[in-house]
């Protein structure tokens, strides 16, 4: 969603930061181009307007330090100034309040409610264990409430029994007695929306809060409708007082400006976004990981986070205990190319990495797709069991066979298995330097500098399914401090220094991966 502003910002912000100097005319000409960029991605004005003003005054009259150069300085006043604007710190769901704690969702038809609300649901589920009610307040729309219930089915969380003819403000009266019955924690409140906003639709609202008395009042909003989604919140807070927002579609192509937007002028918290279809796609919003994102300076805690939901804690530690021994087959690759999918596929990691945003379009360029993993994938799977486990079996006839079952070439079979064989090279490596070996270099030196001791798991990889919030949210800024937070910061125990912060793109190569990622054709190196 942020994509052009982040291009946009990226490409100002470096014309600052190579300079050894800045006069007030160089802050000004600037500060001209980010407003221009804010606009375009559809901020309000006024809220661009104190942005700049605040920008500007705190620019021109930093001191410098003598280690940091002016124009750093001025990137790192933007950055501030944008998690100020995003809302300073991230706010979760409050479910401090005696159970059954009453959550209800408003917004308009169509905003995503039903889904958010199930995935509220499952998140409470499966994230905080708590037990889980909900019920469709939504009598007008066919079969609202049937599609709460098939949703309530799919993620095993309880629905509110369906009896026709009951009135939206009865339904949630019989909502919370169910639930305090039932020995439930939360109760999730799905209202009716309407295509605008009208009287009868608030006068409804205002009927359901008194009847249920809700802890968390939740707006759903869009983030592709733009600027109405700002006046839509400060309506239904006007009206019925929302206590938070949960912006939908954040994976879309909307150039982001509601989001940047409504924390601001309505100085209700964003407290999750949807970043997807499925039940597992709906994330926390945390300022300063968007404001690091839009600045190109990657998401590591985000990564990381991502990284411990998706990977499988006893394949890991299978796969670790492989890996001190030496062994590395082509099952042990496809799984590690399942698990770069599930983490949102190359694109996805990508954007998270320090300095890394500026390489999706050369990945494009050079053919480096989400598809490819799924060539690759294809192509093990057309092997048989002794073929993956010892690749020197495959010769020409079998490459043939291999070809034709998985719909590729041999040329693609051939570049598959030397990846493989360099990454099994640098597996045994990994496994025969001493403690840890290699792999506790790379990795070891990366969490050592980052304060999570008690190294174990991959090699020297931190136990991420142990790791709390806290050590969690301290990772980005000692990511920073050790040079992944900024573009052209160097990997700790890779040597550092590598440019964009990644190795094998453009700079020092990682054994395996062609001047690359694993298994994928060497990337154009940087000018």
């Amino acid at each position: 969603m942020f994509e052009n502003l982040q291009d946009r910002l990226g490409s100002i912000l470096n014309g600052l930061t190579g300079r050894g100097a800045l006069s007030e005319a160089d802050v000004s000409a600037a500060l001209r181009e980010v407003r221009r960029a804010l606009l375009e991605a559809d901020v309000a004005l006024d809220v661009v307007r104190s942005f700049t003003d605040r920008v500007r005054e705190k620019a021109v009259g930093a001191e410098i330090l003598k280690s940091i150069k002016p124009g750093q300085m001025v990137v790192k006043i933007v950055h501030d100034e944008l998690i100020e604007m995003l809302g300073g710190e991230g706010v979760g769901i409050d479910l401090h309040a005696p159970a059954p704690v009453v959550v209800m969702m408003v917004g308009l038809q169509g905003s995503g409610k039903t889904t958010t609300s199930a995935k509220i649901a499952h998140r409470l589920s499966t994230r905080d264990k708590k037990k889980v009610l909900m019920a469709s307040l939504d009598t007008r729309r066919p079969a609202a409430q049937e599609q709460l219930r098939q949703l309530g089915a799919q993620a095993s969380i309880d629905t509110l029994p369906i009896i026709s003819g009951q009135s939206p403000t009865d339904i949630a009266a019989r909502a919370v007695q169910a639930a305090r019955l039932g020995g439930h924690d939360v109760v999730i409140l799905d209202t009716a929306g309407r295509t605008h906003i009208d009287e009868p639709l608030m006068v409804e609202m205002a009927d359901i809060k008194k009847r249920s008395n809700p802890h968390e009042i939740l707006l759903v909003a869009d983030s592709l409708t733009g600027q109405d989604a700002v006046n839509l919140a400060r309506n239904f807070d006007e009206r019925v007082g929302i206590t938070g927002l949960v912006l939908t579609r954040m994976d879309g192509d909307g150039r982001g400006g509601a989001a940047l937007s409504m924390r601001a002028v309505t100085g209700k918290p964003i407290k999750l976004i949807g970043v997807g279809e499925k039940m597992s796609e709906l994330e926390e919003f945390h300022p300063r990981r968007i404001a690091d994102r839009i600045l190109g300076m990657g998401d590591i805690v985000s990564l990381v986070e991502r990284a411990a939901e998706n990977i499988d804690a006893e394949k890991a530690a299978a796969m670790a205990a492989k890996m001190a021994k030496g062994k590395f087959d082509l099952d042990d690759l496809a799984d590690q190319l399942r698990q770069m999918q599930k983490m949102g596929g190359m694109g996805g990691i990508m954007g998270m990495m320090p300095g890394m945003a500026g390489m999706k379009d050369k990945m494009a360029a050079a053919g480096l797709d989400d598809r490819l993993f799924g060539r690759q994938i294809a192509i093990i799977q057309s092997m048989t069991k002794a073929e993956r486990a010892n690749p020197d079996l495959l010769k020409h006839s079998r490459k043939k066979r291999i070809a034709a079952g998985s719909g590729t070439d041999a040329a693609a079979i051939n570049k598959l298995l030397k990846m493989h064989r360099q990454m099994a090279d640098m597996m045994k490596m990994m496994g025969g330097k001493g403690k840890g070996g290699m792999m506790k270099q790379m990795m070891g030196g990366l969490a050592g500098k980052m304060g999570l001791g008690g190294l174990g798991g991959m090699g020297g990889m931190p136990d991420l399914s142990n790791m709390d919030p806290k050590q969690l949210e301290a990772l980005q800024n000692q990511a920073e401090a050790a040079g992944l937070g900024k573009p052209g910061g160097g990997m700790p125990g890779l040597g550092g220094g590598l440019p964009g912060g990644l190795p094998g793109l453009g700079g020092a190569k990682l054994p395996g991966l062609g001047g690359g990622f694993p298994g994928l054709p060497g990337l154009p190196k940087k000018k």
